[in-house]
């Protein structure tokens, strides 16, 4: 009679820890390379705070956004070992997974945030979206960098004036074949680099946004920025596919919402930019804007890298690259009849 109780306890007593250890919230760990007082910084700390909000207990969330799991490339790393699930990549980096990412950083593809703003929306995320899946991550956002400028020790306004320059470039083909373009020295170079190497002297120049410009300790190496307004910068949001695919129906649409908007980000990132040409002098860095002959000598030595690099990058760029061109040739047409004679 007494095991039968004791057996009798043990049941009720396991029964509930049984349903407790079922019901354990779904890990969540986010990776980002933010800097703090960012746009970029604001945007993860805003995701947070939808996901507390709204899911309560239903993720096991991890905001590891300040670089804590080292650079972008480990970050793709992570998400395809299952290390990662969310983050953020800049679509150089990201081309790693899918190389025609790398078309989106061509020289003077695009010309306006308008322009870029349509062909993004209405002709680029859904293919990409595609290509991303087929790749093993799933497509939740893109976030906005904004256009890429040069900066240097010594001012750079013509391209003859980067001949022989010690010019930091990323990994990416884009960025060597447009300093290669303006007669450079090429030097690849992580992002976490380049501060050192402008003290060392390892570099006199390189390229990026405003924003990771001015608010990195660049400008401080590298007093002059040249508005070129040559790439346009992009990263994208993304999961990877098999912890996606895990999740419920209901948490996959929380998580595709919680990241703000293209809008919102496009907004934030804007005024970021503009906030901190506004505050040059401040900062400490001159602003070099060029006139339409110099911006047109830019346009003419680094515009031939378009076909070099779709050759480069194959698999679907030459399809990738005329879906672009169509675009921004419906752009234009919208354009020409919402403009007045």
């Amino acid at each position: 009679m007494l095991r039968t109780m004791t057996v009798a306890v043990l049941v009720v007593v396991m029964g509930p820890l049984s349903i407790a250890t079922a019901a354990q919230p779904t890990r969540l760990t986010v990776g980002g390379t933010a800097f703090p007082n960012t746009a970029g910084e604001q945007q993860w700390l805003k995701f947070e705070r939808n996901v507390r909000e709204k899911a309560g207990a239903d993720f096991d969330i991890r905001m590891l956004i300040y670089g804590q799991l080292g650079s972008e490339e480990q970050l793709v790393s992570g998400l395809r070992r299952g290390r990662v699930d969310y983050a953020n990549l800049s679509a150089m980096v990201a081309s790693t997974v899918v190389p025609e990412l790398a078309l989106l950083y061509m020289p003077y593809l695009f010309f306006s945030n308008e322009e870029a703003d349509f062909v993004y929306d209405h002709y680029l995320t859904a293919r990409f979206s595609e290509l991303l899946d087929e790749g093993g991550l799933h497509f939740v956002a893109w976030n906005e960098i904004g256009f890429h400028h040069v900066y240097s020790k010594q001012r750079i306004i013509l391209p003859a004036d980067a001949r022989g320059v010690r010019f930091r470039i990323s990994a990416a083909p884009s960025a060597r074949l447009f300093a290669q373009a303006i007669g450079a020295d090429v030097i690849p170079l992580g992002f976490g680099e380049i501060v050192a190497s402008l003290q060392t002297g390892l570099i006199s120049a390189g390229e990026n946004s405003v924003t990771l410009y001015a608010r990195t300790g660049t400008a401080d190496e590298a007093p002059h920025l040249t508005l070129t307004g040559h790439a346009f910068g992009m990263s994208i949001i993304v999961a990877g596919n098999r912890w996606w695919k895990r999740l419920k129906p209901a948490q996959q649409q929380l998580l595709s919402k919680a990241f703000p908007s293209i809008q919102v980000t496009r907004t934030a990132i804007r005024a970021e930019e503009a906030t901190d040409l506004g505050r040059a002098q401040e900062i400490g860095f001159t602003v070099h804007e060029l006139n339409v002959e110099q911006r047109q000598q830019w346009i003419a030595a680094v515009t031939a890298t378009h076909e070099q690099l779709v050759d480069e990058v194959g698999g679907r760029s030459r399809e990738i690259y005329e879906l672009i061109q169509r675009g921004k040739a419906d752009y234009a047409r919208q354009q020409a009849v919402a403009t007045p004679r």
